[in-house]
């Protein structure tokens, strides 16, 4: 039998998942249990899989203004093809399989890179046609990337949320100082892909997964953050969670359609929170085709107050058509490319000539 979670673990899941900058002090203010407490929990999450830390660059600072998700069901003797074609794209940061579901994230630097990549998976008869949402990440085209806090704090029954969502891309700096398209230095290059590459140093270093977070970083890479050219983030392996009081999200579920006539994402968004309870952790808006990612399962609480939330899919239906679903367990899913945003730095660097640290 899976032990479940206990109060106390349930809410540091939740402040790590906002993955906000605050002082310990505010953390521990928050989540209202023993500094000891505390960290046994964090360092518990992270060495069970629970939660990892990544750092996410502005793909537009970095030269990848445009970012496609693709969703394919491979054909059952491609499988493995299929999967190893996108993890060695150059662009690919994500890359989940399922046991009939792949999913993948892909960072280009201009939109015809996508087409060659889709003529190679028809040229190798390895899917029917792939699900694509090709963004310009310029704008609020992702509202949720990767982003779990709203979900987590719907299931754990808590109220409001600390930072979602988090999206990708986007506008200026949080500071007012430059915007993600300004041209950045060859140190500032040099420290974005030391801090991309931080969680994986780490690894190899054989130090704890819950030393990756941001205290301690120099002044170059803090500066990064406060400007939003990287993003430190949380992210939750809903596979390996255990439930909390008899609740859980370990379902997957996958959901794209083309928006109809004027229709707007932000209102679908703010319709599926507020009044159907659903909180995406992925969310992109295309011109032609929309996608979303939530998570689903058994929840007590939930079909408990089942009267009380707009029906998801005649809400969907408002916004969208030709709606197609696809779900599968959680613990299906295992990610042959995880978040993997250091692969898109080094060959900038080399190309900027900030392959190591220059002199100041």
């Amino acid at each position: 039998m899976v032990r479940g979670l206990t109060d106390a673990e349930a809410r540091v899941v939740a402040v790590l998942l906002a993955a906000r900058p605050d002082r310990e002090r505010e953390r521990l203010r928050m989540v209202n249990v023993p500094r000891s407490t505390y960290h046994a929990i964090r360092r518990r999450a992270y060495d069970e899989g629970w939660l990892r830390d990544r750092y996410v660059p502005h793909p537009v600072a970095f030269g990848r203004p445009v970012v496609t998700f693709l969703v394919a069901r491979p054909y059952a003797d491609r499988f493995e093809e299929l999967v190893a074609t996108l993890g060695e794209d150059p662009g690919s940061v994500v890359v989940w399989r399922g046991s009939q579901i792949v999913l993948a994230v892909l960072f280009h630097r201009r939109p015809q890179e996508l087409p060659r990549l889709l003529g190679r998976l028809d040229a190798g008869h390895l899917a029917p046609v792939p699900w694509t949402v090709t963004v310009d990440v310029a704008g609020p085209a992702v509202p949720v990337y990767f982003d779990y806090e709203g979900l987590w704090c719907h299931v754990a029954g808590f109220d409001g949320t600390l930072a979602y969502p988090h999206g990708l891309g986007g506008g200026a700096s949080s500071d007012g100082e430059g915007s993600p398209s300004a041209s950045l230095s060859a140190h500032q290059w040099w420290a974005a892909s030391e801090l991309v590459r931080r969680p994986f140093a780490v690894a190899e270093q054989g130090r704890g997964a819950h030393l990756v977070g941001p205290l301690g970083l120099p002044f170059s890479q803090r500066r990064l953050l406060q400007k939003g050219w990287v993003v430190h983030r949380t992210i939750l392996d809903p596979g390996r969670l255990p439930p909390y009081q008899g609740r859980a999200a370990d379902q997957v579920v996958l959901v794209t359609g083309a928006p109809r006539e004027g229709a707007r994402p932000e209102l679908l968004f703010s319709t599926l929170i507020r009044e159907s309870r659903v909180f995406p952790f992925l969310f992109a808006a295309g011109p032609r085709r929309w996608l979303f990612g939530a998570l689903g399962g058994a929840s007590p609480k939930d079909q408990q107050a089942d009267g009380a939330r707009r029906p998801v899919l005649p809400t969907m239906r408002e916004f969208l058509e030709g709606i197609e679903i696809l779900q599968e367990p959680a613990a299906e899913f295992l990610s042959t490319v995880d978040h993997r945003y250091d692969r898109l730095l080094p060959a900038e660097g080399e190309r900027r000539g900030a392959s190591s640290p220059p002199r100041t």
